[in-house]
């Protein structure tokens, strides 16, 4: 029997939408496995409390993006297909809409879609030479400061060679997949998908001429703080996060296990980014 998995925006019209589903699977002969969560002082996150079956054919995640990314922690390293249905506010990851998902489930079951890989990347944590942290991204590795903080100072070397050290609220290394949120806010740059980039772009730098930086994706980054400072935060994901300090070492590099996010036909990343940006084409 085939199983599918289901990752549920806490919402109303998403549940609703994902009961239909779940029945519509369920007279075909299709098992289906909802992720469970865990709840946290943040409303909005949702903290998977187990990973995912191995077996699953495939992922529909009913939401935003924040959801999107709380499946792609369930999953974890597994190389398990994955599609968005939009029920959340404006967002990249969450490519079908609702009126299409059961036409969209039809051709998922029958084996009738395609798939284009998203890079992922791995940040380790070390503290007193020992790994304290192991996480797998898809969109961001920040680190940020509190409101009343100072200035954060990072350290930052690309494969060995120290680059230099950003004074700013903190810094964004993101993927393609993951320049299209915290990074784009922060003034850096979109990147294609397809491209293998990484970007690092501080946010809001006392010095003017540290910009948004597009490295090759086979470099590793290293991260420490370059002197002692209070409240500073290192999140993965916007889904998880941990207080760091000048004893702490953040290596970043690709992972090798991306992500397969399940195409939408006759739909091209530049339809969303257009969709999403609302970027009309029409003279000013």
């Amino acid at each position: 029997m085939k199983r599918v998995g289901l990752v549920i925006k806490p919402d109303p019209q998403a549940c609703a939408k994902a009961d239909e589903l779940d029945q519509w699977l369920t007279a075909r002969g299709i098992a289906v496995v909802r992720m469970e969560y865990m709840q946290t002082e943040a409303m909005d996150e949702m903290i998977p409390k187990a990973a995912a079956p191995p077996d699953l054919t495939c992922v529909f995640v009913l939401g935003g993006d924040g959801t999107f990314l709380s499946a792609a922690r369930w999953i974890g390293e597994q190389d398990l297909p994955m599609i968005g249905v939009k029920f959340g506010d404006v967002g990249f990851l969450a490519d079908t809409a609702e009126d299409s998902l059961l036409a969209m489930a039809e051709r998922i079951i029958s084996g009738n879609f395609a798939t284009e890989s998203r890079m992922r990347l791995q940040a380790r944590v070390f503290r007193n030479h020992q790994k304290i942290a192991h996480e797998t991204i898809l969109n961001d590795v920040v680190i940020n400061k509190s409101v009343l903080a100072r200035l954060a100072h990072i350290d930052t070397y690309v494969d060995n060679h120290k680059l230099t050290t950003y004074k700013s609220d903190g810094l964004i290394i993101a993927t393609p997949t993951g320049s299209t949120a915290y990074s784009l806010a922060a003034g850096g740059p979109i990147i294609h998908p397809a491209l293998s980039a990484i970007v690092m772009t501080p946010i809001c730098p006392f010095t003017l001429t540290n910009r948004p930086l597009i490295i090759p994706d086979t470099v590793e980054i290293r991260l420490r703080l370059a002197k002692p400072s209070a409240d500073i935060m290192l999140t993965f994901d916007g889904q998880k996060g941990m207080k760091i300090d000048d004893q702490d070492i953040i290596l970043v590099e690709k992972s090798p296990h991306p992500i397969r996010m399940i195409c939408v036909p006759n739909q091209t990343y530049f339809d969303v980014l257009k969709a999403k940006l609302r970027w009309s084409g029409s003279r000013i």
